[in-house]
């Protein structure tokens, strides 16, 4: 088995803090599936817990591999403590991921010769090893890369390196037996210059066979800083395609959005045909791309919105206050204090909130598309938003009135208009969709009980 690449990234996943409401609504639509992280092969994950200069961020790791080969690069601020330092539990980025992904979700028409209207719109919404050898020291040295610190925490062993030069850097981790691809020294210069420490963690093999853990569960760092930021270079170190990111941030204010890149809400609440639903994992994949590639491939998309107390229609049960304390919440038992601001009066909602607000933005990037760094803000904006597609069946019962008549020659409109938003989204070819529309029945009553019932409005 050829070695794997070592995984210098996470970069994205980097810890960097640098240098330094609206009328109420309910979707009540009944939830079908959602467009998780496991739509996309490799999609790396970040949870960010942020008030004021406090930042605890939890790196999910997706390699795939033999263990001993794994290992991260991460640019930090200042040097870490070990207690600054945790091994969280995998299960808290997947919670996120289920009660954040965007959605599916379908409805029902009712017979159109109840009293209900058989027209009734679907609701609109409104609106994150031992001491070095002495005969090596002197070498390193001359590298200008000095350890400022070393810890095993759980299965890692975690180094925190200060570096003069990025080719210092770069010879000492290959030295050290760090496999850092071609052309890492260019992408590590600025965080030098930055006068930036790495924390480097690799596999502490005896460790992780005690632990029998089968998949190495997320690194969670706790740090201050005034700039609340990302880096996402490293990650194009080995990128061979564009990379996804879904960054979770948790807030006590209300929306986080991207400062230096525009944040965009992904394209949401459109009808789309019914036979999207076993088919909505290819629809999410072609939608995302199509908005991307219309967006010039260099936005933030934010994909979700919502306060961490409910969710409507709810793909996954809110997160309990457990385990938003295990996701880096550290707020919760403070409730009195700056990092838990009242929504201003613009922003007041009608049902329950909380002081935990989620937002989830996917970034796809490239090193052309994306030169910066990620930097953030926190908003006061408590508005919520979800990526939702909607499904609307159409009633199929006997025709017993005048209505469901009316209500069935209605329908190849709507079918050709969802028909429309689903080509639209994804840039399928409309004679395709077409295809797959249901069929509607020509209304087969004798012309003249078709003419008089509709004189007498029967």
């Amino acid at each position: 088995m050829k070695p794997l690449r070592i995984l210098i990234t996470l970069c994205f996943t980097c810890l960097v803090c640098l240098l330094v409401a609206p009328s109420a609504w309910a979707f009540c639509g009944f939830y079908v599936a959602k467009a998780d992280a496991k739509l996309y092969n490799q999609a790396s994950q970040v949870a960010i817990a942020h008030s004021g200069n406090r930042t605890v961020l939890t790196m999910a790791n997706d390699f795939q591999g033999e263990v001993k080969d794994f290992a991260i690069v991460v640019p930090v601020p200042v040097v870490l403590r070990k207690d600054q330092i945790k091994v969280a539990d995998p299960k808290i980025i997947e919670r996120l991921d289920a009660f954040s992904a965007p959605r599916l979700v379908e409805y029902f028409d009712e017979d159109p010769c109840n009293e209900a209207m058989y027209d009734r719109a679907v609701p609109a919404p409104s609106a994150a090893a031992g001491m070095a050898r002495e005969e090596n020291r002197a070498r390193k040295d001359s590298l200008g890369v000095t350890v400022e610190a070393r810890y095993t925490v759980g299965e890692y062993d975690i180094l925190l390196l200060s570096a003069k030069e990025s080719d210092g850097l770069q010879t000492w981790l290959t030295q050290n037996g760090y496999k850092i691809p071609r052309g890492a020294n260019q992408l590590l210069k600025p965080y030098i210059r930055q006068k930036l420490k790495f924390f480097v963690a690799k596999v502490n093999l005896d460790e992780y066979d005690k632990a029998g853990y089968q998949s190495l569960r997320p690194l969670q760092i706790a740090y201050e800083s005034p700039r609340f930021m990302l880096p996402i270079r490293l990650g194009m170190i080995n990128a061979k395609a564009a990379q996804d990111l879904l960054i979770y941030v948790l807030s006590p204010q209300g929306q986080t959005e991207v400062t230096n890149y525009r944040t965009v809400k992904v394209p949401s609440d459109s009808e789309i045909p019914v036979f999207v639903k076993n088919e909505f994992s290819a629809f999410y994949k072609a939608m995302f791309q199509t908005a991307y590639d219309r967006e010039d491939r260099k936005v933030a998309f934010m994909e979700y919105a919502w306060d961490m107390s409910n969710c409507d229609p709810c793909s996954a049960e809110p997160l309990s206050q457990t385990e938003l304390k295990q996701a880096g919440v550290f707020w919760l038992d403070n409730p009195n204090s700056d990092a838990m601001p009242v929504p201003s009066g613009n922003f007041r909602r009608p049902f329950p909130s909380s002081s935990v607000f989620i937002t989830r933005l996917h970034v796809r990037y490239t090193r052309d598309k994306f030169p910066e760094d990620l930097m953030f803000q926190e908003t006061g904006n408590r508005d919520t938003f979800q990526g939702r597609y909607v499904l609307r069946h159409a009633f199929d019962g006997k025709p017993k009135c005048q209505a469901a008549y009316q209500y069935r020659r209605s329908l190849p409109r709507r079918f050709e208009q969802q028909a429309q938003n689903l080509s639209r989204l994804t840039g399928w070819n409309i004679q395709d969709i077409r295809k797959k529309l249901p069929q509607i029945e020509g209304d087969a009553r004798p012309f003249w009980q078709r003419i008089l019932s509709s004189l007498v409005g029967q």
